[in-house]
């Protein structure tokens, strides 16, 4: 669950010295975590040339990359130790809430916490004087969230721009040159048969819905069939979890009335009322938001945590509903990639973890530099600095897709 309960946010600051992340580096431990807790094997850094350039001409620099697993902000660090740095990067509050040896690795590695759940100017402040100093890069992370889609890219927030142009105008005032963004596409490519290892992962997820498995893996046809059976059966559980009975029909359309009736649940609660422009991430941030809030205004003795903690499941429910993509397993554009992400997605669901047990590389390729001007777009155009952003972004992300292997 992301809404943290346990305690009030408390503004979780970087390590800011070079001891820990040189050491860090030096003994090869983002090596080791990779390989044992991601099986994340190697990763081959492309244009690494154009973030040196930025570094050697002392810019304010952010590092944009797409966000597609845990392990992302991890392998950056084979890029910072090519071209010989240390990073800096705003990470969500709840991670620092899982246990005291994580929350001490992540300052180590620079991270520094974000209230996403509230107006952060700590955060916001922490941030921009980062990239006034120049004092390393900085990661931030455009889409938001991760979700296993790696060959789609989702809405990027305006956050990274506002931060950016925030810097940017310091720094013209106090002569220190530009602030730049740097997109960087991340890929991760199978290292091994996938559909070997999708027919164990599907077996293992067919007995725990008291099913019979398939004793052999089949052809790739058969394979995505099973998924789907899978995929189906786990929203036939949540339909009857939260509303009470399953529906029937096609996947795509069951899957977005289960997310309206989520939001719509915990909405009434809250006396909410969501805008019709408001998509579906704004809806789960405000009521993120107003749970957080009211828990933490109620009485102790009038609060029943139970009831809160089910609000917020309804809101991380919904967002992770919205990361099963309709066009992920479209016939003629399935890859081997693709198909294990699904079903990791579907294990995180199910099991609470992602079974990461096949090997795989991650191709980290850094896009051209965009340069951030001062002054603010005019009211109501689009931020040119978000458009060209989005659009590397998108062409670095779609390029990268096709080096997966096509399975049908």
């Amino acid at each position: 669950m992301t809404v943290v309960l346990d305690r009030p946010y408390e503004f979780v600051p970087p390590y800011r010295g070079n001891l820990w992340p040189t050491a860090i580096q030096n003994f090869r431990l983002i090596d080791w975590h990779l390989r044992t807790k991601e099986a994340v094997l190697s990763g081959e850094c492309r244009n690494a040339e154009r973030f040196a350039e930025s570094l050697k001409a002392g810019h304010g620099i952010i590092l944009a990359p797409n966000h597609c697993r845990y392990a992302d902000p991890i392998v950056l660090g084979w890029l910072a130790r090519q071209v010989r740095t240390h990073l800096y990067a705003m990470a969500s509050w709840h991670l620092f809430n899982t246990n005291k040896f994580e929350q001490f690795a992540l300052r180590r590695m620079g991270a520094f916490s974000i209230f996403r759940e509230g107006n952060d100017r700590k955060a916001l402040e922490t941030a921009i004087d980062i990239l006034v100093s120049g004092e390393r890069p900085l990661v931030l992370f455009p889409e938001g969230t991760t979700n296993r889609t790696n060959d789609i890219l989702k809405p990027l927030l305006d956050g990274v721009s506002f931060i950016a142009r925030s810097a940017a105008k310091k720094r013209a005032k106090q002569e220190k040159g530009q602030v730049v963004i740097h997109p960087v596409g991340l890929k991760y490519l199978c290292l091994e048969d996938a559909h070997e290892w999708a027919h164990v992962q599907l077996a293992e997820l067919e007995r725990t819905l008291s099913w019979q498995p398939a004793f052999n893996p089949g052809s790739i046809g058969k394979l995505i069939e099973r998924l789907l059976r899978v995929s189906q059966a786990y929203l036939a559980l949540k339909e009857i979890e939260f509303t009470g009975h399953a529906s029937s029909g096609e996947l795509s359309p069951r899957r977005d009335r289960l997310i309206e009736q989520l939001l719509v649940q915990a909405e009434e609660r809250y006396s909410l009322v969501a805008k019709p422009t408001e998509d579906v991430r704004e809806r789960v941030r405000k009521i993120r938001a107003a749970v957080s809030a009211t828990y933490f205004a109620t009485d102790d003795a009038d609060r029943d945590p139970a009831t809160f903690r089910r609000d917020a499941e309804r809101a991380d429910l919904a967002q992770f509903l919205l990361s099963f993509p309709d066009e992920y397993l479209t016939p003629g554009k399935i890859t081997d990639t693709r198909i294990v992400e699904t079903i990791q997605r579907i294990q995180e669901a199910i099991f609470g973890k992602a079974k990461e047990s096949l090997s795989m590389k991650v191709v980290i390729d850094v896009g051209e530099a965009i340069p951030v001007p001062v002054g603010r777009p005019p009211r109501g155009e689009a931020d040119p600095v978000l458009c060209q952003l989005r659009e590397q972004l998108h062409t670095m992300v779609t390029s990268l897709s096709q080096e997966a292997k096509l399975l049908a």
